[in-house]
């Protein structure tokens, strides 16, 4: 038997390393090579991490691009089962608060916000696959 999984191309690759606290409590730190997670919630981007920035019908402005990246590692981080699917929410108001931090307008980061609730869970499911 072989687990593998499907992925798409990216659009971006990290060329430095970055770091966010979260405020999340997280049960299983991990760390991935490119992603790591401590107990304590502060999570590091490493140089050569790869992800597929803002997704939906948006355009890729600056003012998304850390937000985006700082969201598409959490979602990982579920799909790999290290963070429970109820960090979700906080993933998501993670994605706005960096998107306004970064200058986005609050009218855009609301709605922003408000797509990924409606629309993203199933990015952030388990994706682990398993063949004979």
């Amino acid at each position: 038997m072989i687990l593998y999984k499907k992925r798409s191309k990216y659009k971006y690759n990290l060329r430095s390393d970055t770091k966010y606290s979260t405020n999340l409590d997280v049960e299983n730190p991990a760390d991935l090579g490119f992603l790591a997670i401590t107990s304590a919630g502060e999570l590091t981007i490493r140089k050569g991490y790869s992800w597929d920035g803002p997704s939906g019908p948006t355009l890729d402005t600056k003012n998304f691009m850390r937000g985006s990246l700082v969201h598409d590692a959490l979602y990982q981080l579920m799909r790999e089962e290290i963070l429970p699917q109820s960090a979700r929410k906080r993933a998501d108001e993670i994605l706005r608060d960096i998107c306004r931090e970064c200058g986005m307008s609050k009218f855009r980061a609301w709605y922003v916000y408000q797509a990924v609730r409606l629309f993203a869970a199933y990015y952030a499911k388990p994706d682990l696959l398993q063949a004979p």
